[in-house]
């Protein structure tokens, strides 16, 4: 098995190459008060412009490239030319759009694949001098806190212990939180106020508690590579999952047994929405059915169990799972597979949302331009 497994970081206490054609522009009567949110992550680079409204905000226009930014990046520790070609052909397209929005307020983020190359660094002053983008290279606790705000708005006024995973291309966020403090109704608000940390509380409001969170260094793409010599789907399907519960170990609610009742976890990922619209049996994609669905653990598993019974040749061929998520389904439905086996629940709260609305949120809320409330 090639490639060095990093151990999870914790806190203290995702040739020739078609050219990339830019996507039809939808109108935008109102250029005062957008704003830009992107992330570049191990597999693809996503953008929203989105101007606020109410409690939340409306988006504008979007763009999704799978960019495979981290290919090759486990065998050989740096981007690959092909690789920084695919996205710098993207970034393009969304400096573009950006300025053809006239968007003023943004945040641009690179996520694990540009933390762990060797060549990671020169690569985003590169993407600056050709693009004009300044891309952040973030941290793992501010994905995390991203992540978190943006699955805000699907937060159970009955939950008093929330888990929320992040499952990227490169790496895996999970953030525990106790609600218990917190008053039903304010629950949902709690969440958003962690948009400046998961430490940040407010005078005379109650808080939630971050009881501990982690950021494994496997996500879709680098434990795919991790078992890429193992030959048959099913034992390479196995070992995927039991590897990456074993990178929870130091995780604190996995040593001890939790209670059932009043748990909630919100899973943000490719990996979610494609097994929700695969349990849907949508044929074309709708986030409106997929968005705040809430799945059983035995419907989970048995939408990965037809994945298993396809093999590789079957998922490529599905309209369910698509051309981009063939190649990695399998390896995020090991880290779904395993997460539910470890925690006290048999539901999932399914969020098609992630890194960007959290930045979204987080810009907004800074400005003062969302209204109070929960969403």
């Amino acid at each position: 098995m090639e490639g060095v497994v990093m151990a999870p970081r914790r806190p203290e206490s995702a040739g020739a190459v078609p050219k990339t054609v830019e996507s039809p522009a939808l109108s935008s009567p109102c250029p005062d008060g957008l704003y830009a949110a992107l992330d570049l992550g191990t597999n693809s680079c996503r953008m929203l412009i989105a101007r606020p409204e109410g409690s939340q905000f409306k988006v504008v226009d979007s763009f999704s490239k799978s960019v495979q930014l981290g290919s090759g990046l486990e065998k050989y520790g740096r981007l690959s030319r092909s690789a920084i070609y695919r996205t710098l052909q993207a970034l393009r397209v969304c400096q573009q759009k950006i300025k053809r929005h006239k968007v003023e307020r943004m945040r641009l983020v690179a996520t694990e694949a540009c933390r762990r190359a060797a060549n990671g660094k020169s690569f985003l002053t590169r993407v600056e001098k050709e693009t004009g983008l300044r891309l952040d290279m973030i941290a793992p606790q501010e994905e995390a806190q991203l992540a978190v705000v943006s699955c805000a708005p699907l937060v159970n006024p009955g939950t008093e212990q929330l888990l929320v995973v992040d499952i990227g291309g490169g790496s895996t966020e999970l953030v525990w939180i106790d609600l218990r403090d917190v008053p039903p109704a304010e629950r949902a608000r709690a969440i958003m106020r962690m948009h400046g940390g998961f430490k940040c509380q407010e005078a005379g409001r109650p808080s939630a508690r971050v009881v501990d969170w982690i950021s494994v260094p496997l996500g879709v793409a680098t434990l795919r590579d991790q078992f890429n010599d193992v030959e048959d789907d099913s034992a390479r399907f196995a070992l995927m999952s039991w590897f990456f519960e074993e990178n929870l170990a130091e995780f604190a609610p996995y040593k001890n047994e939790q209670p059932r009742e009043g748990f909630q976890i919100i899973g943000t990922s490719g990996t979610v929405t494609t097994v929700a619209a695969s349990h849907l049996g949508l044929k074309r994609y709708d986030r409106n059915k997929v968005d705040g669905l809430c799945m059983t653990s035995d419907e989970i598993d048995l939408v990965i169990r037809k994945y298993l019974a396809l093999g590789p040749l079957g998922r490529r061929k599905d309209p369910r799972i698509g051309m981009d998520r063939q190649a990695l389904i399998m390896s995020g439905a090991a880290i779904l597979q395993a997460l539910l086996r470890c925690w006290p629940t048999d539901r999932l709260s399914v969020a098609d949302r992630g890194l960007r609305e959290g930045m979204l949120y987080a810009l907004m809320s800074a400005d003062g331009v969302l209204q109070d409330g929960q969403g």
